[in-house]
């Protein structure tokens, strides 16, 4: 009999990465992969990507609403306030096995605090780490003391995990799984990025991603526009924007990209969403990846191009030397800038090292599932560190 695995994704960046090991999952005959979707996947407003799911092939078995329509401190409690509700209903359908989610997002959150009332083993992705400008860093870290099996991404954060009190022998680290993509995807030419983008690559081309950072008030607004100054100065270069997440503030420096690109759209374009193959494929040919985004930490390495981190929201995350840290602010954006085009910068760049794997995650959780799927049991005691 397959024992049946849910996997939980809420947003088009976490289904990006995890394609990987739903393809894995879905062909093999131990497992019964189950698709819950939620999030912004189900907002008009963030592009309805559960679409591209179903493009893929996948048979979507649940779909959870609970993105509202405010972004608001409140707005985000009962978002999480009526996913806890539906999840659990949800997962009463479903029967699981197993939960296998990634990341730290709050309706991730809601979706493991449902699972562990309802006495469902979770296996998750990407914990230990940290990001100390998002409230999501105090998610993660309350996701792994539901969970069960926990797949790090360096060997580091698996430390930081078994330091929560997990168990040593239920903590593996396997790596970054988005640097799968990176070996087993076809990315698109320059000429299909243009045809299909309707974008014109420059002399110098930028990927930018900024999330408000929910930890700090009332900065998004104010942090964006630095950005944007800096990067209406920059000379022969083309920018393509992907937009925010249902985060607080999000729609704020959303509809500013929106009004910044609309302002020169030659060399500024905003997309909603890029989609997995298309963002990929726009990092071999772009100097940098721009913002605040986790890619320019874990995927923008692997291709040796630079990272612009901007402000606070992935301080604490471990990092290639390709990625630059600034301070959110025109004066600190601009010197980033110079550094990346500096040559001692640019010679570095073909020695540089990915700290987060050489993708070969999804074979190892494979294996791993195997042999230590966890047959619904949820006890387990707090691990001390001698």
């Amino acid at each position: 009999m397959s024992n049946r695995v849910c996997v939980v994704t809420g947003s088009r960046a976490e289904y990006g990465l995890l394609s990987p090991l739903l393809e894995a999952l879905r062909a093999e005959e131990s497992f019964e992969l189950q698709l819950l979707v939620t999030g912004s996947h189900l907002s008009p407003e963030f592009g309805l990507t559960y679409r591209e799911i179903e493009a893929d092939g996948y048979t979507i078995d649940e779909k959870v609403e609970v993105v509202l329509s405010s972004d608001t401190p409140v707005g985000i409690c009962k978002s999480m306030g009526l996913g806890l509700i539906s999840f659990a209903e949800a997962y009463a359908r479903l029967t699981p096995d197993l939960i296998l989610v990634l990341g730290d997002r709050y309706e991730i959150f809601s979706a493991v605090s449902a699972a562990h009332i309802s006495r469902i083993p979770v296996a998750h992705l990407h914990g230990g780490e940290v990001t100390e400008g998002a409230f999501d860093d105090a998610l993660r870290h309350s996701i792994t003391k539901m969970s069960h099996l926990h797949f790090t991404s360096t060997d580091a954060y698996r430390q930081r995990v078994i330091q929560l009190g997990e168990a040593p022998e239920r903590v593996f680290n396997v790596g970054a799984i988005g640097l799968d993509n990176l070996r087993r995807l076809p990315l698109l030419s320059r000429e299909d990025l243009e045809q299909q983008l309707g974008f014109k690559f420059n002399n110098h081309n930028l990927l930018c991603t900024f999330h408000p950072v929910t930890l700090e008030h009332n900065s998004s607004e104010q942090q964006i526009q630095s950005l944007l100054n800096v990067l209406e100065q920059q000379v022969d270069t083309s920018v393509i924007f992907t937009k925010t997440n249902a985060d607080t503030d999000g729609r704020i420096i959303n509809q500013m990209i929106d009004d910044f690109a609309a302002k020169n759209p030659d060399r500024f374009h905003s997309h909603v969403s890029l989609g997995r193959l298309r963002y990929l494929s726009m990092m071999q040919f772009v100097d940098a990846v721009v913002g605040n985004s986790s890619s320019g930490i874990i995927e923008a390495p692997g291709f040796r191009i630079g990272t612009i981190n901007i402000g606070n929201r992935q301080t604490g995350r471990i990092k290639s030397e390709l990625v630059i840290d600034c301070e959110p602010t025109e004066t600190g954006i601009a010197s980033a800038f110079k550094t990346l085009y500096s040559s001692d910068f640019q010679k570095r760049r073909s020695q540089a090292k990915n700290p987060y794997g050489a993708g070969q995650t999804t074979s190892q959780i494979i294996s791993i599932l195997k042999e230590q799927f966890p047959r619904r049991t949820t006890q387990k005691s707090f691990y001390d560190l001698d």
